[in-house]
This record gives C-alpha cells, sequence and structure tokens, in this order.
C-alpha cells in the first residue's frame, strides 16, 4: 500500500509538472505588420462620432445666436466683441499674455474663472483659446464656442467635466 501510494504521488507530481503553460508567442512574427488593438479602434471611432456631434450641436448654437459667429480653427465658433486697441499689436507664439477665461457649459453655468500670465505655445491654455487669441490686440474681448476635443478634452479638468463642449469668454490683458 505504501508503495502504491507513492507511486501515485510520484505520477502526481510529474503530471502536475509538466502542467505548466508553454511560453506565449510574440503578438507578431518578424517583418508583419502588428494586428490593430481592437479596443484603441473602437476608442478612436466612438472619440470620432463625439467629434462630429459636437461640432453639429456647436453649429446649431452659432447659428441660432443674436449677434454673428465665425467658424475658426480647431472647429471653434468664435464672435468677436472687442478687437482691442488696434494700436497693439497681436499675440504671437512664444509670447506670454495676461487672459482672463470665464468657461460656461452650454447651459451658462460657470464652469470656471481664471485669470493668468500665460506663455503661449505651451498648452497653458486650451486649444482653442491657443488658436483664435491671435485675432485679438491688447484689451481685446471674444466669445468661443468650443468643442470637447478643442477645449479640456475626454479629460476635463476638476471644474469641467471630460467630453464637455464649452462657452469660453477670453479677454486679453
Amino acid at each position: 500500500m505504501k508503495n502504491k501510494l507513492g507511486f501515485i504521488l510520484i505520477i502526481a507530481a510529474l503530471l502536475s509538472a509538466c502542467g505548466h503553460q508553454a511560453p506565449q508567442r510574440p503578438s507578431q512574427r518578424r517583418g508583419e505588420t502588428p494586428k490593430a488593438d481592437s479596443a484603441s479602434i473602437a476608442l478612436m471611432e466612438l472619440n470620432y462620432q463625439l467629434a462630429v456631434a459636437a461640432d453639429k450641436q456647436l453649429a446649431q448654437l452659432a447659428q441660432a445666436q443674436d449677434e454673428p459667429y465665425a467658424l475658426y480653427e480647431a472647429g471653434t465658433w468664435m464672435r468677436i466683441i472687442d478687437r482691442g486697441e488696434d494700436t497693439e499689436i497681436s499675440p504671437l507664439f512664444g509670447e506670454s499674455w495676461t487672459v482672463h477665461m470665464r468657461t460656461y457649459d452650454l447651459d451658462g453655468k460657470l464652469l470656471l474663472d481664471s485669470e493668468g500670465y500665460y506663455q503661449l505655445g505651451k498648452q497653458e491654455l486650451p486649444l482653442a483659446v491657443e488658436m483664435n487669441i491671435g485675432e485679438l490686440h491688447s484689451g481685446g474681448k471674444a466669445r468661443l464656442l468650443a468643442p470637447w476635443y478643442a477645449a479640456y478634452g475626454l479629460q476635463g479638468t476638476t471644474h469641467v467635466p471630460p467630453y464637455t463642449n464649452v462657452i469660453i469668454e477670453i479677454e486679453l490683458k
């Protein structure tokens, strides 16, 4: 009986030792194109659909306003309230300016009110502001209808939720 039990233990040990998982093969062979990550592709497609919906929503909002808005870079609709002092230069890439921004959701709820000294081109401001602030001079004011992808993006901020289309009022000082 002792012999039989020992034999069974030895066989069980051998079988369990042989049962380990074989090393995984590389996802592609040398020289082959990597296979697409379906989750990444699905996320890109979803973001694209959300961006198209944002563009449509903002276009409808811009057309419904009493004052005319124009479509500018980065999918942003802008209404220039006051261009500012024409004798002053417009902001240039790399320059630092004081910018006062008020950010609202599309229902008009104030989400963020900030003023700071920003260097253009350092991604310190939302892309919608960076791309369009050159239309103003010192003292200039504008109102932007900015899609989420040109405002605070898919991550948002502490005060602005992710994927939020916003209204940004800017004043260049």
